[in-house]
Parts: structure tokens; C-alpha cells; sequence
């Protein structure tokens, strides 16, 4: 699925986080396609890579990869620094990495619940933080922080990430109000899936088969099946192109109508 070129976000410079598989990568892809340059990241070096050489075989030069534990602030602190110095500054950032655990809050040991808020949303605190002034040097541009439907619909088997993917939603509002504040021209929502055909179902797949795993979650969508990830991506390219430009601490939900039950 691939709507047409349009160069919606041309001469752009992106960071995407997790961008070697899944989401991340149809986020690159589509990020490029439509005229940015966009550096990948992710702890998967291989995968990222081969994304990168993809999508620099089509474009040359547009796409970059960078090593990218998204839990350590030292590494963030590096790879805006690379990225701005490769690429000449930074107006987008997709805080897109994350993980899920599918355990109710009896069962969850303390580190697990450490854990997934470190990935989940620790990083895109992080991530804030540290882009928030190059991206306001770069004349200002937009922050989309990857939460989940189940950051707004709870689940009694998703403690831990239920929490932090609501976390996520509103340390997002929050970011937006900071940046409106201090007169930065920088927007931060965040988008809301639900299932997508992603690695992060993974889970699923390996308790129920690949189809089945796939036919059992579209039954709970309104929809009748699961998202793809070009779906979700061309809400993100939404919210980091300038057609978003009086849009900030909102929320984007694509979840083929789970919310409206």
C-alpha cells in the first residue's frame, strides 16, 4: 500500500527510533519516500542497516544508521550529535522503540515492570530531553511519540505496559505545552495503534501460529483484522509534516475502531 509522492516532508531532517523492523522501518521508508532524510536507530545493527542500504539504493545519501540503546542517555546524547552533524540539524523526532509483556500485575516481577518502562517510556523522556533543543536550532518541527491504543483502553494481562504507554500519552501533552511555552515552533503528540503486523506480536504468533495468531486479534477489531504498518505511518507522516503545523498535544488513534465500542 503506498499512496502517491508528494514530498510532504522535504528537506527535512528525522530521527526514528527502532527503525530496523516493524513500524520504525515503514516509518523510514515512508519518511524518505516523501523527501527527508532520516536517520534509523535501533540496537538490531544488522536489520538497521539493511534498511538503510534498501532505502539509500532508491535515494541515495537520504538514510543513515546509527547503534541506538534508546534506555542510555549518554548513547542519545551521541546519536543527536551525529545526527545533527551528518545531516545539519533535526526536525523531526519518532520516538518509535518499544517492547510489550503481556503479564497481569500479580504475575509481574518488579525488574519486568522496570523493564518495559525503561524501553517504553523512560526512552522517549529521553529523547525529549535531548532533541528538544536541536530541533528548536533547527527552526522548530515535530516530536510523534509512539504510544498504543492500550495506553488509552486497559488490559487485565498488560500491567506494565498499559502504564507506560499511558505515561507515554501524557508526558506528550506535556512536552507540547513546555515547547508552546517557551516559543520553540516544536509539536509533540502522540499516535495510538492498535494491532499491527509488527515483530511486537511476535508473542501472539509463537503461542497461536502466525494466521491464527493474526485471525484472533482482528476478531477484536471492529475492522476485522490487524493494522499494517504503512497504516500507522502515514499518521506519523502526518504529524511530522507542516500540514500538522496547529496540531500539538493531541492524540492520533488508529486502531480500526476499537475505541468507538
Amino acid at each position: 500500500m503506498r499512496i502517491s509522492m508528494t514530498g510532504r516532508v522535504k528537506g527535512k531532517v528525522a530521527l526514528v527510533t527502532g527503525g530496523a523492523s516493524g513500524l520504525g522501518k515503514s516509518t523510514a521508508e515512508l519518511l524518505v519516500a516523501e523527501g527527508a532524510r532520516v536517520a534509523v536507530t535501533d540496537i538490531d545493527e544488522a536489520a538497521g542497516r539493511a534498511v538503510v542500504d534498501r532505502v539509500n539504493a532508491s535515494s541515495a545519501a537520504s538514510a543513515m544508521f546509527l547503534r541506538h540503546d534508546v534506555t542510555d542517555e549518554d548513547q542519545w546524547k551521541s546519536v543527536l550529535r551525529d545526527v545533527t552533524e551528518s545531516f545539519g540539524g533535526l526536525h523531526i523526532l519518532v520516538n518509535n522503540a518499544g517492547i510489550s509483556l503481556t503479564r497481569n500485575v500479580e504475575e509481574l516481577e518488579l525488574e519486568e515492570w522496570r523493564r518495559v518502562h525503561a524501553v517504553d517510556l523512560d526512552s522517549v523522556f529521553l529523547g525529549c530531553k535531548h532533541a528538544i533543543k536541536d530541533i528548536a536550532v533547527s527552526g522548530g518541527g515535530s516530536i510523534v511519540n509512539i504510544s498504543s491504543i492500550a495506553g488509552i483502553i486497559a488490559g487485565h494481562n498488560m500491567a506494565a505496559y498499559n502504564s507506560a504507554k499511558a505515561a507515554v500519552r501524557h508526558l506528550s501533552k506535556s512536552v507540547a505545552l513546555h515547547c508552546a511555552r517557551k516559543g520553540y515552533n516544536i509539536r509533540c503528540n502522540s499516535v495510538h495503534p492498535a494491532f499491527v503486523d509488527t515483530p511486537i506480536l511476535d508473542e501472539h504468533r509463537e503461542r497461536f501460529g502466525a494466521e491464527e495468531a493474526l485471525r484472533k486479534l482482528g476478531r477484536q477489531v471492529p475492522l476485522g483484522r490487524v493494522g499494517l504498518p504503512v497504516e500507522v505511518a502515514y499518521g506519523i507522516l502526518y504529524l511530522a509534516s507542516d500540514e500538522s503545523t496547529f496540531t500539538t498535544g493531541s492524540e492520533l488513534i488508529i486502531d480500526g475502531g476499537i475505541s468507538a465500542m
